[in-house]
């Protein structure tokens, strides 16, 4: 088990405990509010499971480290780009997707200008931005951060490089 899941648990189990302690129902309401939110994520967690674990056997490292490496350079960056901004808004998909292009030798730059597009640009999101707050305010917002995804993977590339150097 690693840091954050262990660091998790501990915090369930301090709010389960303090839920405990109230001896209101807190605990039970809880505990079936989270179980819930399981029940009804279940059938999006397995598929984005299912596939990612057939993503890592069906495409090719090799596919990946050319399209999204290290010697892909600045191409891989806007590839990640692009596809982080196309990927529906879930971050159940994302992040697996995220650390499945890393394990299969995408560049640390490409995985996080993918990520930051993702967060920033995803095209799913827009209709109901546009709805909320706006037409101009959203074009705004995009133009403002259309250039951050592929800065901020250059940036983590050249400061890994100089790491490394």
């Amino acid at each position: 088990m690693d840091t954050v899941t262990i660091s998790m648990i501990v915090i369930a189990l301090g709010f389960v405990t303090a839920a405990y302690w109230r001896h209101d129902g807190s605990l039970q309401a809880g505990l079936q509010a989270g179980g819930r939110t399981l029940f009804n994520l279940a059938p999006l967690l397995i598929a984005v499971f299912t596939i990612i674990g057939l993503a890592e056997v069906l495409i090719p490292r090799e596919t990946i480290a050319t399209w999204l490496g290290a010697d892909a350079g600045i191409k891989g960056i806007f590839i990640g780009t692009f596809v982080g901004a196309i990927i529906p808004p879930s971050v159940f998909a994302v992040f697996p997707m995220a650390a499945t292009f890393y394990k299969a030798g995408a560049s640390a730059g490409s995985v996080v200008s993918f990520i930051a597009s993702w967060s920033l640009l995803c095209v799913f999101r827009l209709p109901l931005e546009i709805g909320v707050v706006g037409l101009r305010p959203t074009l705004v917002r995009v133009a403002a951060t259309l250039f951050v995804p592929p800065l901020v993977g250059i940036l983590t590339n050249m400061v890994l490089r100089l790491g490394h150097g």
